[in-house]
């Protein structure tokens, strides 16, 4: 081992600290003993010096150094882990594109914890729901805040817009469901009563005409948008329903409850099809794999196909359901109840899960700060993000983003492409051009008029060049 040697300064400062630390802890033999080795003869204690407490004021700063090098060390780790997880070749590809850190925009404004938030389905709009009974409404192209909905009296639970973004429900430890009209400034202007407990979970049908709610009564509710009625109840879990979500076609319902159980109910006959056990605590939240994502999990479980489905058939939604639980894991389940794989990872409750939107991966957010990206070819965290500095409760995908990255990607790409072809337009303008210039010399009595329509088309003519052979519009792909 390499000895460090110190300038006779560092010494001189080294037995001081050492001397005033065994003089004011009183080991006196063991001072008297080092103060006459070490040639400190005038040295007195002086807690006005700079070495009174030095050495004490080291070892602490040894230990604080110590645990932000052993944290780095676990960093270094997780992240040659993701390194070997990613993949070989680097893709624009949009399939391989996932979140990455620092975040866009921290929008603050609650007073208390976020429960919720959502995207609209079509605009640059983002709702947020709160333990301070408020919903806040935020466009995320700006990160500026809109406005406040107030109307709950408790915590607001869940939030949901419909398929095509008129209205927002929302739900309430108050008991109530509350619908927002977006076309009417936000308005209230219905709410639903018939929840005999906190109402925790509320979505929509795909068709939008039926809102669905999940409530700590043990229940599940169907209520018509029109008329705000209660049209259907379904009884089943014998604890708290803590979450419900719709299936892609809008036939089934997954739900998650207290009782460490999920299940799939068939929305036309109201009967429960499924019970899926296999959670250690209780369950926090319940999705259907998307059909898009159905390649990725066949692979993943070693299915070839779907053996329900013939050569011709689509795929068929609701073949698949993901859970999340606070025993930390997330569970995979087909439709037959078996658990066909168990992603482990997490630290703390897992509290929500959203696919990715071409179904490769999926996120999920949880009580140990983090969002972990799921590869469903593999099973494995391909990703880690430190997201917060306290708990995850929940997490969404953009989707309308997404969709216009892609749109914009390939407008872009055509505008280039069309760029290699300049020639051809030179000679199609010009053709057209030559052709517009005989007609017009027979028309036109005064060749005045000749000339400045000469000018005129040499004008435009030079600007449609410059047009070609510099595309207007110029995008990072890296960032699409």
């Amino acid at each position: 081992m390499a000895t460090i040697l110190l300038s006779d300064r560092q010494k001189d400062e080294l037995h001081k600290a050492i001397l005033d630390y065994l003089h004011s802890n009183g080991y006196t033999t063991a001072f008297d003993s080092l103060k006459a080795e070490s040639k400190q003869d005038d040295f007195n204690p002086d807690p006005k010096q700079k070495y009174a407490g030095l050495l004490e004021k080291k070892w602490t700063s040894v230990i604080r150094l110590q645990k932000k090098i052993m944290d780095l060390e676990n960093k270094i780790t997780q992240m040659q882990e993701e390194l070997n997880n990613a993949p070989i070749r680097k893709t624009n590809s949009a399939v391989d594109w996932v979140p990455r850190a620092p975040e866009k925009y921290s929008l603050s404004g609650h007073r208390n914890p976020v429960t919720r938030v959502t995207f609209h389905p079509v605009f640059s709009v983002i709702a947020s729901a709160s333990e301070d009974t408020s919903i806040k409404i935020w466009d995320y192209e700006t990160g500026d805040f809109e406005r406040t909905l107030k109307g709950h009296t408790k915590s607001v639970q869940d939030i949901a817009f419909d398929p095509k973004g008129n209205f927002l429900v929302s739900c309430s430890a108050d008991l109530t469901i509350k619908v927002w009209d977006l076309q009417n400034d936000y308005k209230c202007v219905k709410t639903l009563y018939g929840h005999d407990h906190s109402v925790s979970s509320v979505a929509f049908l795909p068709s939008g005409d039926i809102i669905i709610s999940a409530s700590r009564d043990k229940t599940i509710k169907f209520w018509e948008m029109a008329s705000g009625y209660c049209v259907k109840t379904y009884t089943g879990h014998s604890d708290w329903v803590r979450m419900v979500s719709p299936s892609e076609d809008g036939k089934w319902i997954v739900t998650s409850s207290n009782d460490q159980t999920s299940r799939l109910w068939e929305v036309s006959s109201g009967e429960c099809k499924m019970d899926f056990r296999g959670h250690d605590h209780v369950v926090e939240c319940a999705i259907f794999v998307p059909v898009i994502a159905y390649p990725f999990i066949r692979e993943l479980i070693g299915v070839d196909k779907d053996p329900k489905a013939t050569s011709r058939d689509q795929p068929i939604p609701a073949q698949y359901i993901v859970t999340g639980s606070r025993d930390k894991t997330i569970k995979i389940w087909d439709s037959t109840g078996q658990c066909v794989r168990t992603l482990v990872g997490h630290d703390n409750w897992v509290r929500g899960l959203v696919f990715h939107p071409t179904g490769k991966y999926l996120l999920s957010g949880s009580d140990d700060k983090t969002i972990k990206i799921w590869d469903m070819k593999t099973g494995r965290c391909t990703k880690t993000l430190e997201a917060h500095a306290h708990f995850v409760t929940c997490i969404a995908f953009n989707t309308v983003n997404w969709l216009l990255g892609n749109i914009i990607y390939n407008i872009i790409y055509i505008i280039k492409h069309r760029a290699h072809y300049k020639g051809l337009h030179y000679y199609i303008l010009l053709s057209i051009l030559v052709f517009v210039l005989i007609i017009f010399r027979y028309l036109v009595l005064h060749s005045v008029f000749f000339f400045v329509f000469i000018i005129y088309f040499s004008f435009v003519f030079l600007i449609w060049s410059k047009i070609i052979n510099h595309p207007i519009v110029h995008v990072d792909l890296e960032s699409i």
